[in-house]
């Protein structure tokens, strides 16, 4: 029998301890908006940041490395190169790597970018509604960084890309939707403050490339990290005043999650 929302529930919540038992290191080729706060996600879950992003470099770590996050954000060329590098010397070595193709559709360099990545096969796409359309090949793109459509729309976008990579495709949303292609599932956690702090969507990237170093099973570790994520903001929310004590208190819940909380609070369906 397939699992159940229950055993995605426990997974996720066994999950966590794993993390932070392996203390995964995680290599981010990441977006300079972001790059502090996706590095202190990953220490406050128990993870290890590396911010190794330039050519000569990246290859070489990727092997060394638990998992890779790629994310466009701000896709100088120097850097450019180094993500390619990165991504098919994760590829070679069986590193698990994560692409995260931010503000694809509207502008051709990293559109051409992301389309060049998708061939190599990541382990995980993580994006929202408008950028998952797109990497599709089915719409333009969202409004810069913001999803013009919803998570829904996206359903039959994300299983053709999870079906093209042989990976896993997590579409961030108010209620996010997970897909091997196969099997789906979607997470009713989170909150809006979540999207009104920079990089509260990229660090989810990095932390799913954490959850996929430590497990073989990619759609449960996905599923359980999004669970982690959401479930963290939940709590970080209920101690904030507004986006600012949020960012900080975000950090803080991720430190302080327990099982038991993602046991108690996980809306997994």
């Amino acid at each position: 029998m397939p699992p159940t929302a229950a055993d995605h529930t426990a997974f996720a919540a066994q999950a966590l301890s794993r993390v932070r038992a392996h203390s995964p290191l995680v290599q981010c080729l990441t977006n300079s908006v972001v790059t502090g706060f996706t590095a202190n996600v990953l220490l406050a879950l128990g993870a290890s940041p590396a911010m190794v992003d330039i050519p000569g470099e990246a290859g070489p770590f990727a092997e060394v490395a638990s998992g890779v996050l790629v994310n466009l954000g701000t896709p100088h060329a120097e850097q450019r190169s180094a993500m390619v590098e990165a991504a098919q010397a994760a590829g070679s070595a069986g590193t698990a790597w994560v692409l995260d193709p931010v503000a694809v559709g509207a502008l051709p360099v990293r559109t051409a970018l992301a389309r060049e990545l998708l061939e190599l096969r990541p382990t995980v796409v993580r994006g929202n509604a408008s950028e998952i359309i797109a990497l599709a090949g089915a719409g333009g793109g969202g409004r810069g960084v913001d999803a013009s459509d919803g998570v829904e729309a996206a359903g039959e976008a994300a299983r053709r890309v999870a079906d093209a990579t042989g990976g896993v495709v997590a579409v961030s949303g108010p209620v996010d939707l997970i897909t091997d292609g196969t099997r789906t599932a979607r997470i009713a956690n989170g909150d809006p403050l979540l999207t009104r702090v920079t990089g509260g969507g990229c660090a989810l990237g990095a932390v799913m490339a954490a959850y996929a170093a430590v497990d073989e099973d990619r759609f449960a570790s996905t599923v359980a990290a999004v669970t982690a994520y959401t479930v963290a903001a939940e709590l970080a929310a209920k101690q904030a005043a507004g986006p600012g004590s949020f960012a900080v208190a975000f950090l803080d819940a991720l430190a302080a999650l327990r099982e038991s909380d993602i046991a108690e609070r996980a809306a997994v369906s």
